[in-house]
């Protein structure tokens, strides 16, 4: 394999984040093709015996194990590093396979992490159940309020891990002056960036020094393969990540790699598109919902905040009706878009989350984190914006709104 003309970091720092979405990281064999290859092996021979053993012990660079190099896989690394403008990246099994992987080598018995309230429901559980098993002190934290983090910090405290805009209800946190705070204390600081990837915000130039993703969300974005992704500096990669990584194995399939590097080619114009789409929706829903929150609309409480920092809304929209009922009852009568408990998808999907994916969450910690029995997710998709709109009237008029 060779990299194609153009593409170590030098030269491809003048392009724009399009090209490097469709170019980034090519590396093409001896045949020229034109779209990455699928190197759809576990191992790899060595010329002799020698050669084995230099690129086991690191002398030499070159192809060992899938585990732990695999050419398709390197390829989507080497990519998401220039839209990221990242040192380095790791690509898993799934997006929780990365956040897990991510606070578990950084992590160890004694040390303590604060986390914003609002996460996806396995983070919390993450964070709230399985970390303390191991010794992992945690406490959580208002992630609106950044002098919340501040209050938090104890000396033992390795990192803070937050997400923004937070799942499901759009919490906007403020990377910069977290960041701030928690390396004045001398804290790594983790974003969980899944719901608006690195086209609407780039956590790394706010001061984060670790964003983590589910690429099975708008990166993959056409609901077909799970992977996760984790970016940061090349060093942390190495001497703490991979530390970890290499023996627990939360490794990407080729085949899932390559499915993830064709996606990038059109990522920007899919976000791009469900932005415009989700901006939309939520002005019909607005003054037609009793609760609305969209971080692209000036009533989200924290607009100016969520646009100092995105370059868009974003895809999702939480609604908040008044109960149970008339959540499940809309969700039934929705003719286009889909109930799903995914987000990121080419398709408009709706789900209820205290029922879906925050019903592992306990019911008082829903609650804290703002997730009422009412409460909906849309996550919208590449549709006409005007079916989704007349989707959606259609079934609030069968609700009685």
């Amino acid at each position: 394999m060779k990299r194609r003309a153009g593409q170590d970091r030098g030269q491809t720092a003048s392009w724009k984040p399009a090209t490097r979405a469709v170019r980034g990281g090519t590396a093409r064999s001896e045949f020229g093709e034109t779209s990455e290859a699928i190197f759809l092996t576990s191992g790899f021979s060595y010329d002799n015996a020698g050669q084995a053993a230099a690129r086991f012990r690191g002398d030499e660079k070159g192809m060992t194990y899938s585990r732990l190099q695999n050419p398709t896989v390197e390829m989507l690394e080497e990519r998401l590093c220039l839209l990221e403008g990242a040192e380095a990246a790791r690509v898993s099994a799934s997006g929780m396979a990365a956040m897990s992987a991510t606070l578990l080598s950084t992590l160890s018995a004694g040390d303590h992490l604060v986390a914003g309230r609002a996460l996806f429901g396995s983070c919390r559980v993450l964070v709230d159940t399985i970390l303390p098993r191991f010794g992992i002190q945690t406490t959580v934290v208002d992630g609106r309020d950044p002098e919340a983090f501040r209050r938090a910090m104890r000396p033992n405290t390795r990192a803070v891990f937050l997400e923004t805009p937070a799942n499901p209800t759009l919490d906007i946190v403020d990377v910069k002056a977290v960041s701030d705070i928690a390396h004045d204390a001398g804290a790594l600081v983790i974003v969980d960036n899944a719901f608006a990837s690195p086209v609407v915000q780039r956590p790394l130039e706010l001061g984060a020094d670790i964003v983590a993703y589910s690429a099975t969300k708008l990166m993959d974005g056409q609901g077909r393969v799970l992977a996760g992704a984790v970016l940061g500096p090349a060093e942390w990669m190495e001497k703490t990540y991979m530390a970890f990584a290499r023996h627990t194995g939360p490794v990407l399939s080729a085949f899932n790699a390559w499915v993830i590097l064709k996606s990038l080619e059109t990522l920007e114009m899919r976000v791009t598109r469900a932005c415009e789409n989700a901006l939309a929706v939520a002005r019909f829903l607005e003054g037609r919902v009793p609760g609305l929150l969209y971080p692209g609309l000036e009533s989200h409480p924290q607009h100016r905040l969520a646009m100092a920092q995105m370059s868009a809304g974003g895809t999702i929209i939480a609604i908040h009706l008044p109960g149970r009922a008339e959540a499940h009852g809309l969700l039934d009568a929705l003719q286009l878009i889909d109930i799903s408990n995914n987000v990121g998808d080419s398709r408009t999907l709706m789900t209820h989350p205290a029922s879906t994916t925050h019903y592992s969450v306990p019911e008082n910690v829903r609650a804290e984190m703002g997730i009422g029995e009412g409460m909906l997710r849309l996550s919208v998709g590449l549709e006409d914006k005007d079916d989704l709109i007349g989707d959606l009237d259609q079934a609030l008029r069968a609700i009685g709104l």
